[in-house]
This record gives structure tokens, C-alpha cells and sequence, in this order.
């Protein structure tokens, strides 16, 4: 028998914009949650998170598993950042420095794991991805609601310290919804709906939003540490992930030039960097070789050369 082609839903390069030549991100299909007393109840070691450290939304979760201490409790493979026909791969499909392989099943590809899960799934294979060892599935590949589970559902196992660290307070939450609202479409999504354009208006429309998002988001952080309530929260991480990839990628590949970060947004530029340099749960979930190679390695329809650049240096400044 055959393998069902999924080259559709694997290769991006195939990917079909809307008719406008705009670019639109389908919702996520795996949606349980980890929580006490339910289906999927949390337990050290009973899942695995699979990510790439260069997609901004594997890249949150990362940030969370370790900011709230669940390194020993949830086990996480990183996928290689060449993203080709077959979609992510493991390490024995390409062996790429700081890839992993599978422990789980000896996948090659992210797409295998789905097709496990549901044999007749029909989205993008997309990370992150929380796996189940009991019931053998994918439990969810949002990441909005991945780094929620991570902030309260394990708590239990947890030492006091990191138990007690809340990325999305009650008193909080609020002002923390309205900002995703906006900096998830204008600023997270919105440099690939510059990137992936394929129409000029459609391109032109999308980056006066990202710039128009950015300047907004200056004015917030101007004079502060943290975006909401003078503390760390799930607004900063859902940010930070694209900023810190702004001038290495977004900038030249995603055609997003008006401005760099560095050059001109001094406010966010200090923020970025002040996380990165001072909180390790940043720094080492960021790795600017995956990061840059994932981007103008996959995306042949944008940089058929696939040659990826040596710039910006340095990828980040010094504080």
C-alpha cells in the first residue's frame, strides 16, 4: 500500500496563499489539557515536548518549561531548523548540529508523529507538541495553551519557588489578554503575513501593520522592565519571541525593513536584550545558527539560493 501524500501539508513551499496573495495561519487541531483529575493528568515523565529552536512558537514553550523549573518532569526533543518536502526533521533525516532523534518512535520526520496520533489528520505539521505516553497522542500543539499548562498545571511537583512563579496573574490577566490580541496578529503572525505575501498590497498592508504594532509596543515598554504589572508574564515570552528574531531574519527574509530593532526602537531593543542577557530561560532557548538557517533554508519560494547570511553581527548587542 502507498503512503498517503501529505508533501501539501509538509512542504511550505507548496503552501497556497488567499486569493488576495496574503497569507493565512489555520487554527491549531490538538487542543486537551493537562490538569489534575482529568484525561491527561500531570505526571513527571508521562510527556514529551517536541520543539525547533527556530520557530517563535516552540520557542515560547521552551521559555516556560524552564522559567518554571519542569526540565525533569517534561523531556523535550529539538528537531533539525531544515524544514524540506518531508517537514521537520529529527536527526537521522538530517543530521544537523543540536538536532535530536526521537526517542519515543524513531521518527524522521515531526509529520510521522501526527500521522500516529491521526492517520487521517489534514493540517500542518507544526510544533510544538505536547505528547501523551499513556494514551499514545498528541495532546496539544497550541502553544498559547501549551505555556499555560506549564505555568499552573505541574505546580504540584514542583519546589515552592518555581510554584509560586505566575505568568499569567489573576490580577493581571485582563490587561494581559488585550495585549495578545493585538501583538499576536500585528506583530507574532503579522511578519509572516509580510514574508509570505505574494501580491504587492498584501505585502505592503501587512508590514505598515507590523510597524505601526511595534511603535505601539515602544510606547508600552518605554521606561520598564516587563510589559504588564512590573512583573514577568506570558505577555513578555508571547513577545520577545519575535523580537529577538527581528533583525537576524524578519528584517532582510520578511522584507519587514523599515526599521531594525537595534537602530530603531531603543525601548524594546533594552527590554530584548535585558531578557536575553539576564534570564537563562531565554538565552538558552535561543539558538541564532537554527533561527537563521531555518528561515532561508525552507522557504525556497522566498530565497531560492537558500543561502543563508552571516549578519547582523552580533545577532543580539551586548547589554
Amino acid at each position: 500500500m502507498t503512503a498517503k501524500d501529505t508533501s501539501h501539508l509538509s512542504d511550505i513551499s507548496k503552501s497556497k496563499p488567499e486569493a488576495d496573495g496574503s497569507f493565512n495561519r489555520l487554527p491549531s487541531v490538538f487542543r486537551d489539557f493537562i490538569k489534575p483529575g482529568g484525561k491527561f493528568a500531570p505526571e513527571k515523565g508521562r510527556y514529551h515536548l517536541y520543539v525547533s529552536y527556530a520557530c517563535p512558537w516552540a520557542t515560547r514553550a521552551l521559555i516556560v518549561r524552564k522559567l518554571k523549573g519542569l526540565e525533569d518532569i517534561i523531556p523535550v526533543t529539538v528537531v533539525s531548523p531544515r524544514m524540506g518536502q518531508n517537514g521537520w526533521p529529527f536527526a537521522p533525516a538530517d543530521a544537523f548540529p543540536g538536532a535530536d532523534a526521537d526517542p519515543l518512535f524513531g521518527a524522521e520526520h515531526v509529520k510521522d508523529l501526527y500521522l500516529r496520533a491521526n492517520p487521517d489528520y489534514d493540517r500542518r505539521f507544526t510544533v510544538p507538541l505536547v505528547w501523551d505516553k499513556v494514551h499514545n497522542t498528541i495532546v496539544n500543539n497550541e502553544s498559547s495553551e501549551i505555556i499555560r499548562m506549564f505555568n499552573t498545571s505541574f505546580n504540584h511537583l514542583l519546589p515552592a519557588d518555581k510554584a509560586e512563579l505566575d505568568l499569567y496573574p489573576e490580577a493581571h490577566r485582563a490587561e494581559i489578554d488585550e495585549i495578545n490580541e493585538w501583538v499576536y496578529p500585528e506583530i507574532n503572525n503579522g511578519v509572516y503575513r509580510a514574508g509570505f505575501a505574494t501580491a504587492q498590497e498584501a505585502y505592503e498592508k501587512a508590514v505598515h501593520t507590523v510597524f505601526s504594532a511595534l511603535d505601539k509596543a515602544e510606547k508600552i515598554i518605554t521606561g520598564k522592565d516587563y510589559i504588564v504589572g512590573g512583573q514577568l508574564t506570558e505577555a513578555d515570552v508571547r513577545l520577545w519571541v519575535t523580537i529577538v528574531r527581528f533583525d537576524p531574519v524578519y528584517v532582510g527574509h520578511f522584507k519587514c525593513n523599515f526599521k531594525t530593532i537595534r537602530n530603531g526602537y531603543p525601548e524594546l531593543n533594552r527590554w530584548m536584550k535585558a531578557l536575553y542577557w539576564k534570564n537563562s530561560a531565554f538565552k538558552d532557548s535561543t539558538n541564532f545558527d537554527h533561527i537563521k538557517t531555518h528561515y532561508y533554508w525552507s522557504h525556497p519560494h522566498i530565497n531560492p539560493t537558500r543561502i543563508v547570511p552571516v549578519g547582523p553581527i552580533p545577532n543580539i548587542e551586548p547589554l
